[in-house]
């Protein structure tokens, strides 16, 4: 049985850098203004804003 995707991020260089060579699974994206506005109003979320989500979801499993 194949595991469930629990997460997607968006990481740096560094981050990449920082999980190391056995981090395989990213998909590089190009350099584009696609995605500007988006990542734009996901910069402004405050890093707790999603704190206690991980604990929601285990509930429903």
């Amino acid at each position: 049985m194949a595991e469930r995707i629990v997460s997607i991020g968006l990481l740096t260089r560094s981050d990449l850098q920082l999980l190391g060579q056995g981090f395989q699974r990213h998909f590089p994206i190009t350099q584009d203004d696609s995605f500007s506005d988006l990542l734009a109003k996901l910069d402004t979320l405050a890093a707790d804003t999603f704190v206690g989500e991980e604990k929601r979801v285990a509930e429903k499993e």
